[in-house]
């Protein structure tokens, strides 16, 4: 029989007092969403109750989430593909142009390396919201006007910024003499990069491309301007449609928000460790 010493029970005590603390911070940050989750199960009438009720009185309207991809102004099936589609090809070419790039400037010299990359990090004070108006007169010259290819590229163009900086500071951790020492035994510079860096660096690539998804999934702005079609438009635009100037139909706000937000929690279960581990990489030397 095991005997606790003072230290064993101080430390048992210091990790439960830690797990309740978690516990309690992830719950203030799950009410908004079960409170959003319990409304999209409710009639309009009953959200707008006064006094509210916390739960439905009539019941679960599951209908709700059928009725919903029925709405003739607001084809949520569409938007939910073109969410997808829009964000996924951006990503990918976010880290197909990003990924060259940050190891280029990581590893090589060249003249006006420090102004190419305040040029870089200047375009994050760009965001599409600021500059709707030249994007749209931009996408009609190029005739690609209420077209996927045109939110691709205006996503990928205000993400790759931060992709390059962070990729950037995991290639630089990564010594050159592992690079020097590959090329000895006779490898490309494009095999170091893709079979020796790329699996050292992969939790950078990881965190770029969690943050390049989620940018790209939520963005409204550029959308609104861009995409008139509202087949075209993804989710972020399409749920302005259930906020009307008289009337709003709350249930199915609710509804398509929490269709909206399934996709990212699915994203981030599935690389939850590998985007931990590129958020704390480099913390301990």
């Amino acid at each position: 029989m095991s005997i606790l010493t003072t230290e064993d029970r101080a430390s048992r005590k210091t990790v439960i007092w830690r797990m309740i603390a978690g516990l309690a911070v992830a719950a203030i940050f799950m009410i908004p969403y079960a409170v959003m989750f319990v409304g999209s199960l409710k009639t309009r009438a009953e959200i707008l109750a006064v006094p509210p009720s916390y739960f439905p009185r009539e019941g679960a309207q599951w209908s709700n989430y059928m009725t919903m991809w029925d709405t003739p102004e607001t084809p949520v099936a569409y938007n939910l593909i073109s969410t997808i589609v829009i964000s996924l090809c951006a990503t990918v070419l976010v880290l197909l142009v990003a990924t060259p790039a940050a190891y280029y400037t990581a590893r090589f010299k060249f003249p006006g390396k420090l102004a190419f990359m305040f040029l870089v990090i200047v375009t994050q004070m760009l965001q599409p919201a600021v500059l709707t108006a030249g994007l749209f007169k931009q996408m009609l010259a190029m005739d690609l006007y209420d077209t996927w290819l045109a939110m691709i590229l205006i996503n990928a163009a205000f993400n790759l910024a931060f992709a390059v900086w962070i990729m950037h500071s995991f290639f630089a951790s990564v010594p050159k003499e592992i690079d020097e020492a590959a090329q000895i035994d006779g490898a490309g510079k494009l095999r170091v990069l893709f079979k020796i860096n790329l699996p050292l660096v992969w939790p950078g690539i990881v965190t770029a491309v969690i943050f390049t998804f989620v940018a790209c999934w939520n963005e409204f702005a550029a959308s609104l301007v861009i995409l008139s079609t509202a087949e075209n438009q993804p989710l972020s635009v399409a749920l302005t449609k259930f906020v009307g100037q008289y009337s709003t139909a709350w249930q199915y706000v609710f509804g398509v928000s929490i269709v909206a937000i399934i996709p990212v929690i699915a994203l981030f279960m599935l690389i939850e460790k590998r985007l931990i581990g590129g958020l704390t990489a480099g913390a301990v030397k």
